[in-house]
């Protein structure tokens, strides 16, 4: 990517950004998929040509799903990403589709306790949970201050208990 034009972001190590002229070209790479896009059609086109020089590239069209994030592309030019399939697909594989939400998921002085609770006995299972809570905060940032509270105990142990005070 580099002998392309392209300089690695700072922020992710898997994002490759290209300017030319006035025009951007963002590249995504995870694992053996890649996501192109930018503001000049003609320029990724050519990257894509280069690319598919060098490896053999399908091309898929427009994104609509990827990485649990939703790509809806709208009439005015621009494109809104979401997740409003990841956190009800979370809330099924947690038993937890039925549970009623509240405007605040967690008061600020709510202390997490390692003792008493037995709401998971699997570490591998509240890991998981929280780091898909933790990907969820990227479009989800009123849950942030919950999943750092609960982060904060990540993996010191296999159950978690809620108690204020």
């Amino acid at each position: 990517m580099l002998q392309l034009g392209f300089v690695g972001s700072k922020c992710d190590s898997s994002l490759f950004i290209c300017t030319h002229q006035k025009h951007i070209v963002y590249l995504l790479v995870y694992m053996d998929n890649i996501i192109i896009t930018g503001s000049f059609v003609s320029l990724i086109q050519q990257l894509t040509s280069k690319l598919n020089t060098a490896f053999s590239l399908k091309q898929l069209g427009h994104l609509d799903y990827f990485l649990g994030l939703e790509i809806k592309y709208l009439p005015n030019n621009t494109i809104l990403m979401t997740k409003s399939k990841y956190v009800p697909d979370l809330l099924h594989k947690t038993q937890m589709a039925e549970a009623h939400f509240i405007s605040s998921p967690m008061v600020s002085n709510c202390k997490l306790s390692r003792h008493g609770a037995d709401l998971f006995h699997d570490p591998a299972i509240y890991k998981s949970v929280v780091g898909a809570l933790q990907y969820a905060t990227l479009t989800r940032p009123e849950i942030s201050f919950a999943v750092n509270k609960v982060l904060s105990v990540y993996g010191q142990s296999s159950g978690l208990s809620l108690g204020s005070g």
